[in-house]
Formats: structure tokens, C-alpha cells, sequence
């Protein structure tokens, strides 16, 4: 039996889906220790909930959009290691549809506790226990992540710092802004901007911004374009 001598583990969600949230909210509200604080649909709606909440553990889709006038999925492997740096209390889960393994590690070597498949059903009916157990420090992992994470990355993927990961995420949310706008989300000069992208373009072998886009894509290094 679950203790309720606590106070409750306050849980925030990213979902752009009202559907998952309702779901979410059914299943955890009926757990005494678990309480569902905040929700936001668009990715930019984050840094003010995270500032205007205490949140325990916080629950990431991959595919949101990052504002109501941007479609492009939000940067997230440049946002959880800000989030796991500023709010080192917050524990991060990803709960998606995508089971790409070079982004599963790039999610997890980026500061998250937990990534979840949302068709991973014998899973996600211990959601509350494992939302406890990544309060502890432990992980909560679908068993198809936890197999890729164990897999070796391909030769050419494992060069690939967060730093330069969170680089591609950026490019890819905001396609139309400088190098000089994208490096003040990273807190970084925009020459060293640039040479974190020309890394990135000499290993996988393109030219430009929207190939390197492309090509993170087409190797599951990154977010994938919204269907």
C-alpha cells in the first residue's frame, strides 16, 4: 500500500494531444501520492510552467510543437539538460511513439530519467511506480529502449556530443533564425554556434543547416519531422 504520509509527487506534462492528457490525469489523480499540477500543449509554454510550479517529474511527448505560430517540434535535447541544470530536483520522462535508439540515447545522455513508448501498454500501467522510482534516482525505461540503450551506436553516431546534438534540435525547431539567435539559446557566442555546426557537418558528410537536419533525421539522432 502506498504511503501518503508525503506530500505528493507533483507531476507537469508536455503533450499536445488532449486525449494523452486526459488519460494521464485519469490514471494518476487516482493515486493518493501522485498530483498532476500543470499541463501545457506548446513547448514554449514550458519555462514559464517550470518557474511557476514546484514539479517533481516532469513528462515530455517528442512531437509538440514549440508555439502556436511555430509547427516545428520543440528543441527538447537542448531544453532537459537546461531543465536538469536549473531544476535538479525535476526528474524528466519521455513518454512517445518514437523508437529511434540514437535518439533514446541522446534523451538519456541529455539529463532524462525515463523514455517510455506510448504503445508500451505493460508499461505504462506502472506509470505511478515508475514515476516513484525516478524520484528515487532510478530509471523507467519501455523494454525496447533499454535494449537500444544496451546496443552499440553505429560507428558514425558515436562522435556526437549533447552539446552538438542540442545544436541540430535547435536548427531543426527554428529553421528561419540566425546563428547569432540560436546561439543565445544556448548561452554561447555565435562563432562558437557556428563551429558546433560545422562539426556536425563534417560527420555526416553535408553543407548546410537543413542537410544536417535532414541527415540527423534520417539517422534518428533527433526529433523527426511531424507527420
Amino acid at each position: 500500500m502506498v504511503s501518503t504520509s508525503n506530500p505528493p509527487i507533483r507531476v507537469a506534462i508536455l503533450d499536445d494531444h488532449a486525449v494523452m492528457l486526459d488519460g494521464y490525469r485519469l490514471r494518476l489523480e487516482a493515486t493518493p501520492d501522485l498530483r498532476v499540477v500543470a499541463t501545457a500543449y506548446y513547448g514554449e509554454e514550458l519555462a514559464a510552467l517550470l518557474k511557476n510550479h514546484h514539479i517533481d517529474v516532469l513528462i515530455l511527448d517528442v512531437i509538440v510543437p514549440t508555439a502556436p505560430d511555430n509547427p516545428n517540434p520543440y528543441p527538447i535535447l537542448q531544453h532537459i539538460p537546461e531543465i536538469v541544470e536549473r531544476y535538479p530536483n525535476t526528474a524528466i520522462v519521455v513518454i512517445t511513439m518514437h523508437a529511434e535508439s540514437g535518439l533514446i540515447r541522446g534523451v538519456m545522455r541529455a539529463g532524462a530519467s525515463g523514455y517510455v513508448f506510448k504503445d508500451d501498454r505493460q508499461t505504462l500501467s506502472q506509470l505511478a511506480e515508475g514515476l516513484r522510482a525516478v524520484t528515487r534516482g532510478d530509471w523507467y525505461l519501455s523494454p525496447l529502449a533499454r535494449t537500444q540503450l544496451n546496443k552499440r551506436p553505429a560507428p558514425q553516431d558515436e562522435t556526437f556530443t549533447p552539446r552538438q546534438l542540442a545544436a541540430l534540435s535547435l536548427c531543426a525547431a527554428y529553421p528561419d533564425k540566425s546563428a547569432a539567435e540560436l546561439a543565445s539559446k544556448l548561452f554561447i557566442t555565435p562563432s562558437t554556434f557556428r563551429n558546433l555546426l560545422h562539426q556536425t557537418y563534417a560527420r555526416l558528410n553535408v553543407s548546410s543547416r537543413a542537410g544536417a537536419v535532414a541527415e540527423a533525421r534520417r539517422r534518428g539522432l533527433i526529433t523527426p519531422e511531424p507527420s
